[in-house]
Parts: structure tokens; C-alpha cells; sequence
């Protein structure tokens, strides 16, 4: 009966190895493959280094970056974190008498 115990106590420590780091680690791949796979000229991102830039060519594994005019960076596709959110509209301050 004391192996039972062990064995139950092993299967708890696999489930949740599983649930804690492994699914959340492919949930995080998943969407970095699909992130890469969306990626077009025109876009804009962050790379993981913090830049910001407009996508401007892509080439196999590498993209062009323009950060600033004139200023023409490339990087491993897989450098790009995220694309960049357009600013949100700035809400209109309510009028004060």
C-alpha cells in the first residue's frame, strides 16, 4: 500500500510540472509562431531590444526596420516581440464652468 501513495503523490507532481510550465510555454510559442507568420511590410513593432520601427522589407528570416528617416536596421524576424497598437483616441476632458 505505501507505493500506491508514491505513485499518487508522483502523477500530482507531473500534472502540475504540465500545467504550470510546459502548457504555458507552448501556449507563449504558439503565439510567437503566429505573430512571425502575420508579420507584413508596413507593419509596425517592438523589437525585443525595445526599438520601434515600420517593417520596410523582409527577407527569409530577416525584416528591415525604418526607425527613424534615413535609418534602415535589420534583424532576425525573430527579434520582432510585438506588433506596435496604434495610440488610442484621447478622450475628451469634460468642460469645466
Amino acid at each position: 500500500m505505501q507505493g500506491s501513495g508514491g505513485l499518487i503523490y508522483l502523477a500530482v507532481l507531473v500534472v502540475a510540472f504540465y500545467l504550470l510550465i510546459i502548457r504555458p510555454q507552448m501556449q507563449r510559442t504558439k503565439q510567437m509562431r503566429e505573430l512571425l507568420a502575420s508579420l507584413a511590410v508596413g507593419d509596425k513593432v517592438v523589437t525585443i531590444g525595445g526599438l520601434h520601427g515600420t517593417i520596410v522589407e523582409m527577407v527569409d528570416a530577416t525584416v528591415v526596420l525604418r526607425a527613424a528617416d534615413g535609418v534602415e536596421l535589420v534583424f532576425e524576424k525573430t527579434a520582432v516581440a510585438r506588433k506596435d497598437a496604434p495610440p488610442a483616441p484621447a478622450a475628451e476632458a469634460p468642460e469645466q464652468e
